[in-house]
């Protein structure tokens, strides 16, 4: 929704301030000199976004709103609405396959870094597969399950993207250990205020087989995360 708002909004300055440029550029184009005339050059950018993604023919496409405009029609209503929905199942049957493909090959490499990992130099384990290393060590106390607390922390892939990170942010964050992933609740516990440790934490302690916006399905995370404070209730 953010994405289309600032398409939008940025169409209408460009159109209210570029119309020379716009028509200098593409002389074939009609030039947008009202309000409404950005609108719909604004529905016709964005449809055409979309329809860009699904590899339609342009031209086919242009056929039916041309047809529509004119009040013809070559299916009816219900004929569109019946193909419309035939195509948006194929494409969330074509999008699950690509997911649960991508899922396996995930998982497989996660256990492959898992079990190379842990025998490193350092790295700990618990019963549950998390795997840790210490960093830095602090002095303070260790947090509870139920506790709030502070932190600094970046996420990666083991491909090593990033995926999230206070640091990036330039502000901490505060949260419940109970409102986490299961990796980090069982974690932070591990951990003094004032240590920094990495984290590797297996898929089921993470998100699992749906994954999370930018994190793949079955995704092993790894985690730095500084722990500043325990937040006093």
């Amino acid at each position: 929704m953010k994405k289309i708002i600032y398409a939008f909004a940025t169409l209408l300055f460009l159109a209210s301030f570029s119309n020379n440029t716009f028509a200098q550029k593409n002389k074939k184009a009609p030039q947008l000199k009202t309000f409404q005339d950005s609108v719909a050059y604004a529905y016709g950018f964005l449809i055409g976004n979309q329809m860009k993604d699904l590899k339609v023919d342009k031209e086919i496409l242009k056929g039916g709103i041309d047809d529509q405009f004119g009040n013809t029609q070559r299916i009816t209503e219900e004929q569109a609405q019946f193909l419309m929905k035939k195509a948006q199942q194929e494409r969330q049957r074509v999008e699950k396959k690509k997911t649960e493909e991508q899922g396996i090959i995930n998982a497989a490499e996660g256990v492959k870094f898992l079990n190379e990992n842990k025998i490193k130099e350092g790295v700990g384990a618990t019963p549950t597969g998390l795997q840790y290393k210490v960093i830095t060590q602090g002095t303070g106390p260790k947090p509870l399950a139920t506790d709030k607390v502070k932190v600094h922390y970046e996420g990666k892939l083991l491909d090593g993207t990033i995926f999230d990170s206070s640091y990036k942010r330039g502000t901490p964050a505060e949260f419940g250990l109970n409102q986490v992933i299961k990796g980090w609740t069982e974690g932070l516990q591990l951990m003094n205020t004032g240590d920094k440790f990495e984290f590797y934490i297996p898929s089921e302690l993470a998100y699992g087989k749906r994954g999370q916006r930018s994190i793949p399905p079955n995704s092993v995370l790894i985690f730095t995360v500084e722990l500043i404070e325990i937040v006093k209730k």
